[in-house]
């Protein structure tokens, strides 16, 4: 069965450029071209992807994101950015965009993100809870690798899946220095095609998260390197 692809886009040279080339590709591929109504399609219907522009008439790309995400709607989505324009890319990833393009694009760059983010995300589906689920301990959270939920004293922490599976990682190994490069091939994968850019602005939104909700762990920027988790307690392992 063909990947289902909805695109919401207003330019209508842009948006049937997209159209086609996806569709030459194989996706079933539906266009929208004004932000509410994109919206609507992709709270009504399930899509594998979304590739979403920022600026829309009605409503843009962020409020659609922040839409989403309140909704509980976990489609992976890749914002459409223009040149130049970082704090774009930045807020879209806060609000929880897979990855971005850059205007102007090339028709292979494209479909070489799109097919990235489809393999990537279509291969880290949460595994069902356990009836013996696991919890990591890790100073005063929580974690339950199987369901994707951190709680601090039996309170949640609300975490989009790429910073629960940051925080998994860096919980995994704490006090070690680990790289951008590591964190993005565990967490992106290999074949990721955005940058560095992506990994700090989740480290830096799952530490803002953290100290909000608690003082025991904390992560610590590692000039010019990566991150570390540094904790008060050694951690304990996984209990049943």
């Amino acid at each position: 069965m063909s990947n289902k692809i909805l695109v919401i886009e207003d330019e209508p040279t842009l948006s049937r450029l997209l159209s086609y080339n996806l569709t030459q590709e194989g996706y079933d591929t539906t266009l929208v071209e004004h932000g509410g109504e994109g919206l609507q399609t992709a709270l009504q219907e399930k899509f594998d992807l979304i590739i979403l522009d920022i600026m829309l008439p009605g409503m843009n790309g962020f409020e659609i994101l922040n839409r989403l995400h309140q909704n509980g709607v976990r489609t992976p989505v890749i914002i459409l950015t223009a040149r130049n324009a970082e704090e774009e890319v930045v807020q879209g990833l806060k609000l929880g965009a897979d990855d971005y393009i850059t205007k102007p694009f090339g028709v292979a760059e494209l479909l070489a993100r799109v097919s990235a983010v489809l393999r990537r995300t279509q291969n880290e589906e949460p595994k069902p809870a356990l009836s013996n689920e696991k919890v990591i301990q890790a100073g005063e959270l929580s974690i339950y690798p199987e369901k994707y939920e951190v709680n601090v004293k039996g309170q949640p922490i609300s975490l989009r899946p790429k910073e629960f599976e940051v925080l998994l990682y860096l919980v995994q190994r704490p006090g070690m220095v680990i790289s951008r490069d590591d964190l993005m091939n565990v967490v992106w994968g290999f074949d990721y095609i955005g940058g560095q850019r992506t990994v700090d602005v989740h480290v830096s939104s799952l530490r803002k998260k953290l100290e909000l909700e608690q003082q025991s762990v904390r992560i610590e920027s590692i000039r010019g390197v990566g991150y570390k988790l540094v904790m008060p307690k050694k951690l304990v392992g996984p209990n049943v």
